[in-house]
């Protein structure tokens, strides 16, 4: 994986009510005339599928979520073992939906849970941040880049918000339960985010022991990163004051904007993306857990936000100003993730209106689920009803598509299936959602930062 933010530089772009709205679940016949699955059971194949990405295709040694895996067996620098951190986060929250969805026992998860907490207990840590990239036999950063061999606050945000789901979902059970659950508090306790702050009123996503701040990356929105700010401020142990979110990354108010597309506001300034907004994943990763129905703050309805964003998404891809083969109501969906270069091979880049290759990423639209459940099971139905033979391999369906030139990158990404799991469970259950917005210290953590939900109390 490219980390976006800086694949952004490189570019110069940079910088639910659940299921309430489910839409009706009759039976249909498909054009081959063969009964089609309900939505709810469609829903359900997708999402027990795509969770084999974080079961059968962990990293062996550790338990965690591989950066990558190619069923071909072909890995670049034979880095099949390489874990990630973000994705991870994304995958303890994929084994509990899997636990609570009956794909695994309760009994296998909690074992595979406890092992990944042993692991990381002894994997490499900077100031209590773990690194982008791991090595999953010997818990050793695998440096992202020669600056970049440090801690990673922003992956270590979206593996805490994990951990403290995980630990809701297991603290009142058994013995052993009891016990795996005191071990993720313990491990996501010791993230020392105030030293990320580097004495300014901002967070840091970098810093590494050779290097220290040259990286030089303060997380100012909007993109990917609010989750970062919500666990900063809601660590009992190292929190940050409310004034690195509010100067920091609310730009002091700048983050605001007024601007519109195809009619629809965008609420937040898009870093690089102020048009039409950034790749899809930023309305994914901090709301995985976070639960944007009824929450909102001084800057932003953060339900409006993220559905504005996936409807100007769809939108600009039903308009097809570029007049890519296929591109519509039933095939749409923008967000960083393998792509075809212009000579055939893949590659990766962020997608996105203002970065359109002509690539769709199914974790677009899948992950949408919980803001466009119509729009995202019409991506699903064709995907899997008409294209099921192209699209869709061992761990769900493949990254990245472009079925009009005839290529499909039959590979995953950890954070690419991880919100598909997640986002799934998120629509039809509530679940992780549930869970995470329901710790005693998010809740804290969001009320220091000035947050409001209606659904949750705050």
């Amino acid at each position: 994986m490219v980390r976006i933010s800086v694949l952004f530089l490189a570019f110069t772009f940079f910088s639910c009510g659940s299921n309430a709205e489910k839409s009706k679940e009759n039976v249909q016949e498909n054009t081959s005339g063969v009964t089609a699955l309900t939505d709810e059971q469609l829903l359900d194949a997708v999402q027990k599928q795509t969770f084999k990405y974080f079961w059968d295709y962990a990293e062996p040694n550790s338990g965690l979520a591989r950066e990558r895996y190619h069923p071909d067996g072909v890995y670049p620098e034979n880095d099949s073992n390489i874990v990630t951190t973000g994705g991870s986060g994304f995958g303890l929250m994929a084994l509990v939906s899997g636990m609570s969805q009956g794909y695994i026992t309760k009994e296998q998860g909690v074992e595979r849970l406890n092992k990944i907490a042993d692991f990381l207990g002894k994997a490499d840590r900077f100031h209590g941040a773990w690194s982008h990239w791991i090595d999953g036999n010997t818990g050793k950063v695998k440096p992202f880049g020669t600056k970049d061999n440090g801690g990673d606050l922003v992956e270590t945000s979206f593996l805490v918000a994990g951990m403290i789901t995980v630990r809701e979902y297991l603290k009142d059970g058994s013995e052993k339960e009891k016990a795996v659950a005191q071990k993720y508090d313990a491990l996501w306790k010791g993230v020392d985010w105030q030293w990320y702050t580097n004495q300014k009123n901002v967070l840091y996503w970098h810093w590494s022991p050779n290097y220290a701040w040259q990286m030089d990356f303060p997380l100012q929105g909007y993109n990917e990163c609010l989750i970062t700010y919500v666990m900063a401020a809601s660590s009992p142990t190292h929190t940050i004051d409310a004034k690195a979110y509010h100067e920091g990354w609310a730009r002091s108010g700048g983050i605001v904007s007024s601007k519109t597309k195809y009619n629809i506001p965008l609420i937040l300034k898009h870093n690089g993306a102020e048009e039409f907004g950034g790749p899809l994943f930023w309305a994914h990763y901090s709301y995985v857990g976070l639960d944007p129905n009824q929450l909102s703050d001084k800057y932003a309805n953060y339900w409006d936000l993220n559905v504005n964003q996936t409807k100007i998404n769809y939108q600009y891809c039903i308009e097809n100003p570029n007049k890519n083969a296929g591109y519509g109501p039933e095939y749409w969906g923008l967000t960083a993730s393998y792509s075809r270069n212009p000579d055939g091979s893949i590659g990766y880049n962020a997608h996105m209106p203002s970065n359109d290759q002509g690539v769709i990423s199914p974790t677009a639209a899948i992950s949408s689920i919980v803001y466009t459940p119509k729009e995202s099971m019409a991506l699903i139905r064709n995907l899997y009803e008409n294209h099921k033979d192209e699209t869709w391999g061992d761990a769900g369906f493949y990254d990245a598509l472009s079925l009009g030139n005839k290529w499909v990158a039959k590979r995953y990404l950890a954070i690419d299936q991880g919100p598909e799991v997640v986002m799934i469970e998120n629509y039809r259950t509530g679940l992780l959602w549930k869970l995470f917005m329901n710790a005693p210290e998010v809740k804290q953590g969001l009320t220091k930062l000035g947050f409001k939900s209606g659904k949750y109390g705050i």
